[in-house]
């Protein structure tokens, strides 16, 4: 006959166990969900047409830098991509398929681009802070989607042309009102930042992004058309 200490010694142990694997799972869910978000680095991931992301960014940067590439840097995977990428792999011997592995991801300069781009740290820190109030809790896309429509503002002449100034204009940004943005930027927050401005604009070149959930106001911007939704978030023109 099994004493019952024994018993509830293994009882507890069984509580314990599954407690562990439990945990062992949320974690490992956590990390896998990141990973598929967060494709910063290029080489953490093969590369091939229709592919979307910073990476792509990235690739599309050092092709430029090459004179490979003259199209857009938008981290879209394609076919201007899949031509300058077969250059790069015809020009070094390699098997010509437009798709990017480790023995393509081996013949680009990999270089620093962050260090080439004309922008201080400063301003990426300042883009971060409002990616940060404005996204928490986004993916990734959603969080490099906000900073793109700052960005993309900067381009048009319907907002100022700065950084500082698409951001500090009136009545804009929630965060600024909320203190959201004072809260300095997480590294997530800082990667969607400088990806951003690399030019991967998940939004394609959306104007406004608001959440339908929380705005308090949406007379005149629902009247604009929806190009994405990421998240909680709409992103229109």
């Amino acid at each position: 006959m099994i004493n019952g200490g024994v018993i509830m010694f293994y009882s507890k142990m069984r509580k314990l166990f599954m407690v562990l694997v439990i945990t062992m799972f949320i974690f490992v869910s956590y990390v896998n969900v990141v990973k598929a978000d967060d494709f910063y680095d290029l080489g953490t991931r093969m590369l091939e047409y229709g592919d979307e992301g910073s990476d792509v960014a990235i690739l599309q940067q050092e092709l430029t830098d090459l004179n490979l590439y003259s199209g857009k840097i938008d981290g879209i995977y394609g076919k201007k991509t899949v031509e300058a990428v077969k250059r790069l792999q015809k020009a070094n011997e390699l098997k010509v398929d437009g798709i990017v592995g480790n023995s393509t991801i081996q013949k680009l300069p990999n270089n620093n681009i962050y260090e080439t781009m004309d922008i201080s740290r400063e301003q990426i820190i300042l883009l971060a802070r409002i990616i940060h109030g404005e996204a928490r809790g986004e993916s990734f896309k959603g969080k490099v989607g906000v900073g793109a429509v700052i960005l993309n503002r900067v381009k048009s002449s319907q907002f100022p042309n700065t950084i500082r100034e698409v951001i500090l204009q009136r009545g804009q940004f929630s965060s600024l009102l909320d203190g959201q943005a004072n809260f300095f930027p997480d590294q997530v927050s800082m990667n969607a930042a400088k990806t951003a401005l690399i030019g991967y604009d998940p939004t394609h070149s959306s104007l406004f992004f608001y959440n339908p959930k929380v705005a308090t106001n949406l007379s005149w911007i629902s009247q604009r058309p929806i190009i994405k939704k990421i998240g909680d978030h709409v992103f229109a023109r």
